[in-house]
């Protein structure tokens, strides 16, 4: 049996996006409505699903398929950034609700 979770509770808004925002990046704010990719150990505002003409448009809450390093259990757990498009395991991140986990990536609830 396979199981969606896209679409849940998408929230989605638009920021300005430094140059470096692409498609997937993962995204913190740097200034006043302004959004950079993370770096590793920054706390992720959302996934950038689109980028035109300078801005990005970011989802902030809802569920993702994202790029993991390390071991990630499924469950609440705090990460953090490892890098621009994948996550860790970090116990001074932010709690997110992780639905599936395996090597490569995870289902996580933003």
């Amino acid at each position: 049996m396979n199981i969606g979770f896209n679409g849940f509770c998408e929230n989605t808004v638009t920021f300005e996006a430094e140059s470096n925002v692409e498609k997937g990046s993962l995204v913190k704010i740097t200034d006043d409505n302004t959004v950079g990719v993370c770096e590793g150990g920054d706390k992720v505002c959302g996934v950038c699903v689109n980028v035109r003409d300078g801005y990005a448009a970011v989802k902030l809450y809802g569920y993702a398929e994202i790029p993991v390093e390390g071991a990630v259990n499924v469950g609440y757990q705090t990460l953090s950034a490892a890098n621009g498009s994948a996550m860790q395991f970090d116990a001074q991140g932010k709690e997110y609700l992780v639905l599936s986990a395996d090597t490569d990536a995870i289902g996580v609830i933003l």
